[in-house]
């Protein structure tokens, strides 16, 4: 019992923390404030009027024992004692009437203004409280929309990862329909599917299109080999046409029969090649 106890008021616990607004908290509580508040005021309203009450009182009793004097002297100037005794007792009880009527009102007004004091104090707490609770409330307002972008951005909240799994959903949904596609186009190019449509075409041009395929496989074969075996020739014949640096050296070149030395071939140009007409003899042209 103590362990399904303990297990019943951590859910319930739990539920209430999730149904709980601090906002919300927070006005109840400044609300019952103003409550305690308000009922202070009234009790010091109540006070002040029983204070009025005793004090109305008390002037009727200063009034009417103000009138038994006046009473008692008249009967003494009239020759009456026994009316003058008469009207003295009356006053004498009237005064103690007031005397009880002033200790009431002064224990009234000095619960008044403990009242009165305890009320301002509670106002100040009140207006306190209820900056602060607008402060709070503020700072869990952005914290929770700062929140809900996080969230938003990164994706784990509830909108967001609801509108991702749609969106993963129809990007999986496209790419089964496009290989569905391809596969059916596949088929009906190999002749695997019969197409309905009226459009197919016959076995020979689907054979003599292969074999256009493959003519053009063969051809870009054919002609990258061409290119590498070109490349190979050509890194062999620059490495046969380079002498050698000692032989470079020895080489001489040759002389003339008249001790003109001969130039290259490669570095005679068009003026050293004998002219094709012969020179005419004792002219001196």
């Amino acid at each position: 019992m103590k362990r399904v106890t303990l297990i019943f008021r951590s859910k319930a616990n739990k539920a209430l923390d999730r149904m709980e607004d601090p906002r919300e908290t927070l006005d109840y509580s400044y609300q019952r404030q103003l409550e305690m508040l308000q009922k202070v005021r009234r009790g010091v309203a109540d006070v002040a009027t029983s204070r009025k009450r005793v004090e109305l009182q008390m002037n009727q009793i200063q009034q009417q024992s103000n009138k038994l004097e006046k009473q008692a002297r008249d009967a003494l100037g009239a020759g009456r004692e026994d009316l003058a005794r008469e009207a003295l007792t009356r006053r004498s009880s009237a005064q103690n009437q007031l005397n009880d009527l002033q200790a009431q009102y002064a224990s009234l007004q000095a619960e008044e203004e403990k009242l009165t004091v305890a009320s301002q104090r509670l106002q100040s707490k009140v207006d306190a409280f209820r900056t602060r609770k607008e402060t709070i409330k503020a700072t869990y307002t952005a914290a929770e929309a700062q929140t809900r972008i996080n969230e938003a951005f990164s994706g784990i909240s509830e909108e967001m990862g609801d509108v991702g799994m749609a969106i993963q959903r129809a990007e999986d949904k496209t790419a089964q329909m496009q290989a569905r596609a391809g596969a059916i186009d596949e088929l009906l190019a190999s002749g695997a599917l019969e197409d309905m449509s009226g459009t197919q075409r016959d076995d020979i041009q689907v054979e003599l299109d292969r074999m256009g395929a493959s003519n053009d496989v063969e051809f870009e074969l054919q002609k990258l080999k061409g290119e590498l075996g070109s490349g190979s020739a050509g890194e062999l014949e620059a490495g046969a046409g380079e002498a050698p640096a000692g032989s470079a050296q020895q080489a001489r070149p040759a002389s003339s029969s008249n001790g003109e030395q001969a130039l290259p071939a490669a570095d005679v140009g068009e003026s050293a090649i004998p002219s094709a007409d012969p020179q005419r003899a004792g002219d001196g042209t």
